[in-house]
């Protein structure tokens, strides 16, 4: 019997078709069984040819086969990550942009509270997620990487990765969660100045990853946030939902609701003038400036008052522009 009899028959008959491929394969292999007494050298090329045909319908099926989906290790050797959630990849940040946590000066209650809530995370052990909010330029966001590359540089942690997560790309933390959920090493996904304006539904979904879905959130995520507005969204928004809601109460609570979704609150609020002059002079020492006490100060003051602000943010850029001025790198 030749090969062709082995042909898949029409899918009418209950089989697939097989691929043209394949099909040219069987046609060439419709060779008759030698006869008795048939040449030995004959019978050698008979089986030869045989044997191609069953090499090109192995090589045709083998092209056919469902190839394995190659999947990217999730993470480097890298220790802080921004992800892109409309390509649902991590990409690895070598460099950090933070000071050390000493520099950091005029919030040492808020720093204590959220280094010691860190480090209970980096060690296993039970911890909240942390709202930053209040002023702007007060280091908020500075003391989330500072802490972070703080404890990374320590022993007696587990890894600690800190993942920033840009606000437009919050309705894609649920797939984020599935891809790190099982990673050996700890989260922070960290959200720089959120905020909502009136309109948008995405905090629904933070509320529901944060706390009360049915997923949940990863053992091994933390989430923290900076923001100017303690409920995360502005006073009218609130105030218009409180006067054109059926039910005022449960309006704004649904609004507000979601900050409470945080086990921490930690507030940030504009220095007085010792504790800027303070911070201006950390900076100072840490860029290695020369400058005396008396300079210094009076540059600040002025430089305060024509910024209309006293901020470690203020701080530092009068610190910048002093470095230019002797000719150093800040």
């Amino acid at each position: 019997m030749g090969l062709a009899a082995l042909a898949p028959r029409s899918k009418s008959a209950g089989l697939y078709s097989c691929t043209p491929a394949i099909a040219k394969a069987f046609r060439g292999s419709q060779i008759a069984a030698p006869s008795p007494g048939t040449n030995i050298v004959k019978s050698k090329d008979h089986l030869a040819r045989i044997a191609e045909t069953l090499t090109e319908i192995a090589s045709s099926l083998k092209a056919l086969a469902p190839q394995a989906e190659k999947t990217n290790p999730v993470l480097g050797e890298a220790d802080a990550y921004h992800w892109d959630g409309d390509a649902g990849v991590l990409m690895a940040v070598p460099v950090v942009s933070r000071v050390p946590l000493a520099m950091l000066k005029g919030i040492d209650a808020v720093q204590d509270i959220l280094l010691r809530n860190t480090e209970q995370f980096a060690r296993g052990h039970g911890a909240n997620n942390a709202l930053l909010w209040g002023a702007r330029g007060m280091g908020k966001s500075s003391l989330v990487k500072a802490i972070h590359g703080d404890i990374v540089g320590r022993d007696g942690f587990e890894r600690l990765v800190l993942i920033e997560i840009a606000r437009e790309d919050l309705d894609t933390l649920p797939a984020l969660m599935r891809l790190i959920g099982k990673e050996a090493a700890r989260f922070i996904i960290f959200c720089d100045d959120l905020s909502f304006d009136s309109g948008e539904t995405s905090y629904k979904s933070l509320k529901t990853i944060l706390d009360g879905g049915l997923e949940g959130r990863p053992e091994n995520v933390l989430f923290y946030a900076t923001s100017n507005r303690r409920h995360l969204m502005p006073r009218d928004m609130i105030e218009n939902e409180r006067s054109t809601a059926i039910n005022p109460g449960e309006a704004v609570e649904e609004k507000v609701s979601l900050s409470d979704r945080f086990g921490l609150w930690l507030g940030f609020h504009n220095c007085d003038q010792p504790t800027f002059l303070t911070m201006v002079r950390a900076y100072a020492d840490h860029f290695g400036l020369e400058i005396d006490d008396e300079t210094l100060r009076a540059r600040a003051i002025e430089w305060a008052a024509t910024r209309g602000a006293r901020s470690g943010r203020v701080a530092v850029q009068l610190v910048r522009t002093l470095a230019g001025e002797l000719g150093k790198k800040a």
